[in-house]
Parts: structure tokens; sequence; C-alpha cells
């Protein structure tokens, strides 16, 4: 039976929501479902939207489509794009996909990490000895051509969506985000560039990583350029793993979560301070934005995937994605539309900022 999608009535319906989407690669797919779900919402306008990585992708998927055909037409656009993934391979720069997972074959969602799966064990020993210079030295990138079907320059640059892009200067190590006649196809994939995978992505003569390893997604683009003061953040990267990593796979994963999630956290504890200072009326409120912040996750649902799942692209997987994102969507819808354009549903110090006892 169809799931039928209410707005409270008391819902404001003047106030506009930023989107903050975070990368991850394939499990961009979870970011998928909750727009899909947000998208059905036809009182709740969007203003600007920041992504990193797979984060940036689905931005400027969203943003084409929303251009072109509105709501409607941003949510056909995301679901085209991401079939176009299941279908383009190890686009994400993974291991060889065979029409018949013989490692997952009942489907579950632990089933699809790759840890187990030869090939990728494989390819991490390769990796280790060899750089994408090397091992592709013509700069093969089938997220190029799936990027460029799917996207429209013109529609990132000048359509009703404002759009920020956040790449990694390889020299520098400092953040760019890209935005307005900046955006291209190529900041894109320099936001999903991981250096092990792909050469970097040169643009005006700099070489860019991804944007994960300086903001995963940058938030303050959204308060300085935007006038809406919700914004919500659609994470899907965890910032707690219950069991100690005691394997070199383990431990590389566990590193690249946290630097991933360093650069959020730095500025979710900016901006708790700001708030501080707002409350306590020690700045001027004319020059700061009393910010209302809101979260989308599914710690639970994503826990059993680990790091090498992220590569994976079959296509029953990204669907098992969306399913997660439209649900964790959906039910954050129930508690809080309400609250978009009257207070935060998101408690900073609690979720980023507080020490808490984890037992594995």
């Amino acid at each position: 039976m169809a799931t039928r999608h209410r707005t409270p009535r008391s819902a404001p319906r003047e106030a506009a929501l930023d989107l903050a989407l975070q990368g991850g690669g394939s499990h961009g797919a979870f970011t998928w479902g909750v727009l899909d779900r947000l998208l059905q919402d036809e009182t709740l306008p969007l203003a600007g939207v920041s992504g990193t990585s797979a984060g940036a992708l689905n931005a400027g998927v969203l943003a084409s489509g929303y251009a072109q055909g509105g709501r409607a037409g941003a949510r056909q656009a995301l679901r085209a794009f991401w079939l176009d993934v299941g279908r383009g391979g190890s686009c994400f720069g993974g291991t060889p996909r065979l029409p018949f997972d013989p490692f997952n074959p009942f489907g579950t969602v632990a089933g699809y990490n790759l840890d187990d799966n030869p090939f990728y064990a494989w390819f991490n020993q390769f990796l280790k000895g060899s750089s994408p210079y090397q091992f592709n030295p013509y700069d093969i990138n089938l997220l190029r051509n799936i990027a460029a079907r799917h996207i429209d320059v013109e529609a990132m640059r000048t359509g009703p969506l404002t759009l920020f892009v956040t790449a990694t200067a390889v020299r520098s190590g400092q953040q760019r985000v890209f935005s307005g006649s900046e955006l291209s196809i190529d900041a894109l994939l320099a936001s999903a560039c991981l250096p092990q995978l792909f050469k970097s992505v040169v643009i005006d003569g700099e070489p860019y990583w991804d944007g994960g390893y300086s903001g995963n997604p940058a938030l303050w683009p959204l308060i300085y350029e935007t006038p809406a003061l919700d914004v919500m953040l659609v994470k899907i990267n965890p910032l707690v793993r219950p069991d100690l990593p005691d394997t070199a796979a383990e431990i590389a994963d566990r590193v690249n979560e946290i630097t991933f999630n360093a650069g959020l956290v730095s500025e979710m504890r900016a901006i708790a301070f700001v708030q501080k200072l707002l409350r306590e009326e020690r700045v001027d409120p004319g020059r700061y934005k009393s910010l209302r912040l809101h979260m989308v996750a599914d710690e639970e649902g994503l826990a059993p995937l680990h790091a090498s799942s992220k590569l994976n692209t079959a296509p029953q997987f990204l669907e098992a994605l969306h399913a997660l994102g439209h649900a964790a969507a959906d039910r954050w819808l129930a508690a809080h539309r309400a609250d978009i354009g009257r207070k935060s549903t998101l408690d900073i110090d609690q979720t980023f900022l507080a020490r808490r006892a984890v037992h594995g």
C-alpha cells in the first residue's frame, strides 16, 4: 500500500531551507533518498545547497532537474543519475562488478561491504604500490561521462537554487568553494577526487582533491551567501564507531572517517559559539545569523556498512540506500516539519561536541 505523506497544517510556508550534503561515495544514494522525500513536500521552499564529493554531485543534479522541471524534474533527474551510476560500473573507483554478486546472494545491507571480496582485497594491495598517475595515465574517469549526461552547467550557475561545491587545493591544503560562474563539471569532479583513485583535477592551473579533506560539507557559504536561516545537514558519515579498529584496513578507514568529519565538527563548534554569544546578547544580532539547524541521518541503518561499501555501485545497493534515506527524511518531517522557521532541531553540543562513552 502506498504511503501517504502529510505536512502538518501548522508548518510555516514562508521559511526557506538550505541543504548541506555530505560526501561518501555510493552512500550518496542515501542523500538521494532524503532529497527525494523533501522534494515531495510542496510547501518546503529550498534556497541554497552546499555539497562535497557525492554531495556535490547530488547538488548539481538537483539544481539541474529543479531548473528544468521544478520539484518533479529534480526527483526525476536524481533517479536517472543514480540509476546511471548503477549501470556505470565502478565509477567511484572500485573493483570490477559481476552481474550476480556471489558474495552477497541475499542482498543484505551488510553484505554490500566489499571487505571479503577478493577483487577488493587485490585492488587495495595494488593501490599500496601504485598511484593513478601510473595505473591510469590517460585519466579515464567514468564519473565524468555520467555527470555530463545529467548535469546542466548553466542551471547550476544561474538556476533557482544557489550552489556551493567544496574541493581541497592540493598544494596549500586550503578549501575552495566553487559557486556561480565558477561551477563546472570539473568543479564537481574535483570535489569527488579521491587521490588514491583519481588524478587531481586541475582548474585554473591549481590541482584539487576531494573536498571532504577540508569541508564535508562547507557550511559557511550558506551562512554568508543565502538569506535562509534554516540549514539542514544530511549526514552519511558516522561520527562514532563503537568497535576498536585493529587491522590495517580498519585503521585506515577510521582515520579517513575522522579526517572527513573534522572540518564539519570545527564549523559546528564555531556556529555553537556564535549562537551562544547571540543568546547572551554579546554580539550584534544584525551582523550574525541566529541559525536554526536541523539534521537528517540514520546512524543505525548505516552502521553495518564499512568504508569499502562506498565503492560499491550495485543497483540493488543504491536502491537500498535510497530507501533508508527516504525513510529517514520521512521520519524527520513527521517529527519536525513544523519546526522549520521556528526553532533548531539539532543540538550541536550533544551531537558534535559532547564527550560520549562508547562501548563496543
